[in-house]
C-alpha cells in the first residue's frame, strides 16, 4: 500500500488524498452504530462512531483483514455542526479502533439514514496484498 501525496500539497490531517494498493478486495455495505442485535448503541455521535468502526473491523476480520487494510472511507453523518464540535473527542475514537492508520476519505452530510437514530454510517474498502 502506498499513500499518494503529491509534491508540494501539504499532509492532510486524518485523511489521506489517495492509496495505491494490490491485492484482495473486501467492500462493507454502509454500517452504523449498532450491536450484534441490531440496537443502536447510543444517540451520541463520538459512541456510535467507535461502534461503526468496531463493526467495520469485524466484518473484514471475517476475511482475515484488518483496519490496516481500509484504503477507503466513505462517512455519511446526519449534523456536520455536531461532528465538527465533536472532532477533539472523535479522534481518539479513531485511534483507539483504527491506531495511526488513515485511508482516502470522504464526509457526506445527509438528510438522515434509512435508521432514523443512526447518526453516522460509514462504508469501507480494503485491499489485502497478495501472499
Amino acid at each position: 500500500m502506498t499513500i499518494l501525496l503529491p509534491s508540494g500539497w501539504p499532509r492532510p490531517k486524518g485523511y489521506a488524498n489517495g492509496i495505491s494498493a494490490r491485492g484482495r478486495t473486501i467492500y462493507t455495505a454502509g454500517v452504523i452504530g449498532w450491536d450484534e442485535r441490531e440496537m443502536i448503541v447510543s444517540h451520541r455521535l463520538e459512541v456510535q462512531f467507535g461502534q461503526v468502526l468496531r463493526n467495520i473491523v469485524a466484518i473484514l476480520a471475517e476475511d482475515g483483514a484488518g483496519p490496516q487494510h481500509i484504503v477507503r472511507m466513505t462517512v455519511y453523518i446526519t449534523d456536520r455542526a455536531q461532528y465538527l464540535q465533536l472532532r477533539d473527542e472523535l479522534a481518539p475514537v479513531w485511534k483507539s479502533v483504527m491506531g495511526s492508520h488513515y485511508p482516502a476519505m470522504a464526509l457526506v452530510e445527509v438528510k438522515a439514514l434509512v435508521n432514523s437514530a443512526a447518526l453516522i454510517e460509514i462504508e469501507a474498502t480494503a485491499v489485502v496484498p497478495d501472499e
